[in-house]
């Protein structure tokens, strides 16, 4: 399916949009015609703790208004409600209506610690990580609700890493655990709760997710990024972020889409079912990669899954 043009008239609101996938979901969403509130904490004139300036929400505004769609840029902390409340009140003033919520929010890389038991990590970081990655999303999700219902067809993307079948695997960090599985059971409820009002919630994964973090942490670039594969041989199932927004536009662009309500879907996944590529013309499935060969010891490779 082609999602040009499609939401045309619609308003949405990309809750973490600095960078990454939510920069990603934010351009596609305006590929498709929407007007995309992006927000997030760095600016042109203010970093946010995760230290990275070369990403700003401002820069992910004018993508989204270069890909055809009209950006604006809000600098929010989803920490502080007074920012959720004022950010929704405007949305309301200027569009009067929100037809897609992206909660996003993450930034918590930098807090993770793997190899160690619960009571041997810093307590301070693993709250940290459940207030960025959980907290946030139920702010966002408390103010921007009574916007959403007020027409049918509203759409609410949680954001996670993994599926809720890949998430099985404890991820080896309690807190990181606990974060990431949390927005799959938020959809699941939040899907409930909408059903009355002709809503839908669904809860989204990207695969191996090449952001810009990613690609730094191996550093390669884009155009050099298989390099890394020789010493990260996964990385050569390896996606980018706008995989994942492509699957959003998709299911925001879908009218059928109340029949994903309350699942824990992937990019791959929906790449299938609505036929969309990635931005190389490929469809890795990481999460079938995963499943098959790394854990459950079939033959093959990365390039037979995308």
């Amino acid at each position: 399916m082609s999602t040009q043009g499609a939401l045309a008239g619609r308003v949405a609101l990309v809750a973490g949009a600095t960078r990454g996938a939510g920069r990603a979901m934010a351009v596609e969403l305006g590929a498709a015609g929407a007007t995309v509130y992006a927000t997030g904490r760095t600016t042109r004139e203010k970093a946010s703790e995760v230290g990275r300036t070369t990403e700003t929400i401002e820069e992910t505004a004018e993508l989204v208004t270069a890909a055809g769609g009209t950006g604006i840029a809000v600098p929010v902390d989803h920490l502080v409600p007074e920012q959720v409340r004022a950010l929704v009140e405007r949305i309301e003033d200027e569009q009067g209506r929100l037809d897609v919520l992206v909660n996003d929010v993450w930034g918590g890389e930098h807090l993770v610690t793997f190899d160690k038991k619960t009571w041997e990590l810093e307590l301070e970081n693993g709250l940290r990580m459940l207030r960025l990655g959980v907290e946030t999303h139920l702010v966002t999700s408390y103010y921007a609700l009574p916007l959403l219902i007020r027409r049918p067809g509203g759409l609410v993307v949680e954001v996670t890493d993994g599926t809720a079948e890949f998430n099985k695997t404890y991820r080896e960090n309690l807190f990181f655990d606990l974060t990431k599985n949390a927005p799959i059971r938020t959809a699941f409820g939040l899907a409930q709760e909408l059903k009355e009002f002709g809503g839908t919630a669904v809860s989204i994964t990207p695969g191996f997710l090449r952001s810009e973090q990613m690609l730094d942490h191996f550093g390669v670039t884009e155009e050099n990024w298989r390099d890394a594969v020789a010493r990260e041989p996964h990385f050569a199932i390896a996606e980018t972020p706008y995989f994942v927004g492509r699957a959003v536009a998709a299911l925001a662009a879908d009218p059928e889409r109340a029949r994903w309500s309350g699942k824990s879907v992937s990019s791959g996944e929906l790449a299938k079912e609505y036929g969309f590529t990635d931005v190389d013309g490929s469809r890795p499935d990481a999460f079938g990669y995963f499943r098959d060969v790394v854990f459950g010891g079939k033959e093959g490779a990365a390039e037979d899954y995308r």
